[in-house]
């Protein structure tokens, strides 16, 4: 009977510990990533096949070995995609101009035209990659929307280096302040956290934890897309998303101005609600004041918002000082530019 206890226990145990096992891998299941980087094999594979079939001379096949070589393996892991770039420059010379652009310091007054990255002829490897490339170095140079144009679509599946997509695709969407598509790459991205380069896992933290509380028609985010607007204008970019940009400020400061006009108009009516102090000997109704005065009031005009912007120096100082009561000091320039701007649009 002892015999027959102890195995029925060994059994329940053993039944236990393979439950417990097969949750465990349940979970870890749950906790893999969705995407996973190319190995530097699978890249060469690729590389290979996609030379398969060119016409290449010995120099150029030897070079393309050499660096992808094991020799070389510690340059891939420190930067894969522009070892991809130097090898599909060395093959399809066309790119070379692409490449090199990438590599400056600096942009050109004029950006050039690539048109193989919008050619269906365009190998994929070549294609996805090189967009990539580009949409780096021009987020770089603080040119985020034509950086995601570049690469908004892509899928990590498509690149050699799927951690710098994820990255500067959430980069353009943080910069353009749309956070319901931002928050889920940044999400996507760090589910690599710990493998993906440190700088790449830094900046999306940072990144996540500013976007996170940004609410629309705060004072934050009109500060921000002030700084869009200058960063634009800087560019020389003054088109139609510029100028819609701009009416936006001006209709998010006028909501928040005329809440704020309701909150004084509330706060001074239940202020004279409450009463202030109270003679003891009230004056009677049938009995004259004993005032002095001429019986003369002031004439004070009351005209549209757009007369805000053409207050004397300091009365507009004084409704600076009002509307920004309590918020970072930044946020007056925010405000006193939406005062010039009201200026500029009542002399017109």
């Amino acid at each position: 009977m002892a015999t027959y206890l102890s195995h029925r226990i060994l059994g329940v145990f053993v039944i236990l510990v393979a439950l417990a096992g097969a949750a465990h891998g349940d979970e870890a299941l749950e906790n893999r990533a969705s995407w996973q980087p190319p190995t530097r094999g699978e890249v060469k594979q690729a590389i290979d096949a996609w030379v398969a079939g060119k016409d290449l001379d010995e120099l150029t096949r030897t070079r393309i070995d050499v660096l992808w070589s094991d020799e070389s393996a510690a340059a891939f892991d420190q930067d894969r995609l522009d070892l991809l770039a130097d090898t599909i420059a060395m093959v399809q010379p066309e790119t070379r101009a692409l490449v090199d652009l990438c590599a400056a310091p600096q942009r050109p007054l004029l950006l050039p035209k690539f048109e193989f990255l919008e050619s269906d002829e365009t190998a994929p490897l070549v294609r996805d990659n090189l967009r990539l490339l580009l949409a780096r170095w021009l987020a770089q140079q603080s040119l985020y929307d034509e950086s995601l144009d570049l690469i908004q679509d892509a899928k990590p599946e498509d690149v050699v280096d799927p951690a710098a997509l994820l990255f500067y695709q959430s980069v353009g969407h943080h910069r353009n302040l749309e956070k319901d598509k931002c928050l889920p790459v940044l999400t996507r991205l760090l589910e690599n956290k710990g493998q993906i380069p440190r700088r790449y896992e830094t900046m999306a933290l940072l990144m996540e934890s500013d976007i996170k509380p940004l609410k629309t028609d705060s004072l934050d985010e009109i500060s921000r897309l002030m700084d869009d607007i200058e960063r634009r204008l800087g560019f020389g970019h003054a088109g139609t998303r510029v100028r819609k940009q701009e009416d936006d400020v001006i209709a998010k400061l006028d909501k928040m101005i005329e809440e704020l006009e309701k909150q004084m108009q509330q706060q001074q009516s239940s202020g004279s609600g409450s009463g202030g102090s109270q003679s003891s000997s009230p004056m009677q109704d049938s009995n004259p004041g004993g005032g002095t005065g001429p019986g003369e009031v002031e004439q004070r005009r009351i005209g549209s918002r757009a007369g805000w912007g053409n207050l004397p120096p300091k009365e507009r100082q004084e409704a600076l000082q009002q509307i920004a009561k309590g918020l970072p000091s930044h946020y007056r320039d925010v405000i006193e530019e939406y005062f010039r701007k009201l200026a500029r649009d009542g002399n017109n």
